[in-house]
């Protein structure tokens, strides 16, 4: 998988927290969290996370973080492609430069969530997994029931628990 040309794959920074925002915005079905959160992503989780940069726009990102119950897991939160990039594999190469840019890392395990209808983050995981000649399992994590309802949004999907690994890291 190559490197899109002109794009900068890097971890985010404090500034980038609205950027993120709008990003996650334009990218439905993704759930739409506060603006102050993209900020702390940013900033707190910057090592577990990745933006990609292209002209001066962010236009990927994936946010995560190291379970502290599992300090070997990545837990993958939230991968957003901008439409205009999607088709170029731009979200297996995020993943990539966030799981192999830190040697040693220390990750064994990546794990994530994904709702049954959201098919493109489904094949991410499973191409993604096949790719590095893992094992990916997924079980129920969360059914639609388990989420209060809201009166500003529609009720939200079951969630399944995708796990990949063991990795081996180089």
């Amino acid at each position: 998988m190559s490197v899109i040309s002109g794009c900068i794959f890097r971890k985010p920074r404090l500034e980038d927290g609205g950027a993120l925002y709008q990003l996650i915005q334009d990218c439905p079905p993704l759930d739409v969290n506060s603006s102050y959160l993209y900020f702390i992503l940013c900033d707190h989780f910057r090592h577990s996370s990745v933006v990609v940069e292209c002209d001066e726009k962010i236009v990927g990102c994936i946010t995560g973080y190291r379970r502290p119950d599992k300090p070997d897991t990545l837990f993958v939160w939230q991968v957003a492609v901008h439409e205009k990039m999607r088709g170029q594999k731009l979200a297996g190469q995020m993943l990539n430069e966030l799981v192999f840019r830190d040697k040693p890392s220390g990750i064994s395990w990546i794990e994530t969530t994904v709702s049954p209808s959201n098919i493109p983050s489904r094949k991410l995981f499973e191409r993604w997994a096949a790719d590095q000649d893992v094992p990916i399992t997924s079980v129920p994590y969360l059914t639609a029931d388990d989420f209060p309802a809201s009166p500003n949004s529609d009720s939200h999907e079951a969630e399944d628990l995708f796990r990949i690994g063991p990795l081996s890291l180089p």
